[in-house]
């Protein structure tokens, strides 16, 4: 099973089917921004964007699958009400108004649609909001920790994350993905937007400690790029870090990284000293896209999870 949300989900979940039919993504359900972040405030349900393309993601290799997987990405151009609505979030939308507080049953009617090779389950079942804490110059270049609420405004906004933590406080998880990490024989945690999509997984409590008493072997992707506004003045070593500090006692087996972003002896030493507090064996290969850079590559994740799992692709 894979954690985590938006294009980094997608990649880990497409790199795990090359090994395997039986997965389940959980995913975060912070977004408040674009189109999941206008059904959220008008019909006031879980933002449905990143559960959309863990769906995609998960669509049959076939004719098919690849139709579907287009239909349900298809965004509608423009600038009425429509305009900017991705078509299988209002797919998603429909059926929970259909079924309202049946979101997993939704879900795996979309799933049944399209045909889908796994499952795709919320994280929580509740909306939830993202507050960070965030370094910024003063008037007199100092810094200064200001507070940001806001997937959409954490992401986007200059200087450094210090802190998250999730709004409301404590939220439920969703029993399903309790149970389907229980019953996991490998959890991927990563890659993706490290404080807005990897790191609400662990703060929210039975989650995180169904991640410590799984008996599941427990795989740590890192980000390929360190290049986007979230990731501004990090180091993969210090994502580590913060995993250490936001999730005291969970350990990790394996820890993916790609030499790009450890291209100093130092960076080296610096990310194995973080590993080492993980507990966790570290994996410095080639999962980056070369025609893509900042992304990884699917063929070349899978490759390094079937290495560290020792497992056979299909």
């Amino acid at each position: 099973m894979a954690l985590g949300g938006g294009h980094g989900l997608s990649a880990s979940l497409q790199a795990l089917r090359h090994m395997t039919e039986a997965i389940t993504a959980v995913v975060t359900v912070a977004d408040d921004g674009g189109s999941s972040g206008r059904l959220r405030q008008e019909f006031d349900i879980l933002p449905p964007g990143d559960l959309r393309m863990a769906l995609a993601a998960l669509c049959e290799d076939t004719g098919w699958g690849h139709q579907w997987s287009a239909v349900l990405q298809h965004r509608f151009r423009g600038h009425g009400e429509l305009g900017g609505h991705a078509l299988g979030n209002l797919l998603i939308t429909a059926l929970w108004d259909l079924l309202p507080d049946e979101h997993v049953r939704g879900l795996d009617l979309v799933g049944r649609l399209l045909n889908t090779r796994g499952r795709v389950l919320p994280m929580s079942l509740v909306p939830l909001d993202i507050e960070a804490g965030i370094l910024v110059p003063d008037d007199m270049g100092e810094p200064t920790e200001i507070s940001v609420r806001g997937q959409s405004r954490v992401a986007k906004h200059p200087g450094k994350v210090v802190r998250v933590r999730l709004l409301p406080e404590a939220p439920p998880a969703c029993p399903e993905a309790l149970e389907s990490i229980k019953l996991a024989d490998v959890v991927v945690l990563g890659p993706g937007s490290w404080f807005t999509s990897v790191m609400p997984h662990l703060l929210v409590p039975d989650l995180r400690q169904a991640l410590q008493d799984t008996p599941a072997v427990r795989v740590l992707t890192l980000n390929v790029s360190l290049t986007d506004d979230e990731a501004s003045g990090y180091t993969v070593a210090e994502h580590v870090h913060t995993v250490v500090e936001h999730a005291p006692g969970l350990t990790f087996d394996h820890v993916i990284a790609d030499p790009q972003v450890v291209r100093t002896r130092a960076e080296r030493e610096a990310l194995q000293a973080a590993v080492d507090l993980l507990g966790a064996r570290l994996v410095v290969t080639d999962v980056g896209s070369a025609r893509s850079p900042g992304l990884h590559d699917t063929l070349r994740l899978a490759a390094a999870y079937r290495d560290v799992l020792g497992v056979r692709t299909p």
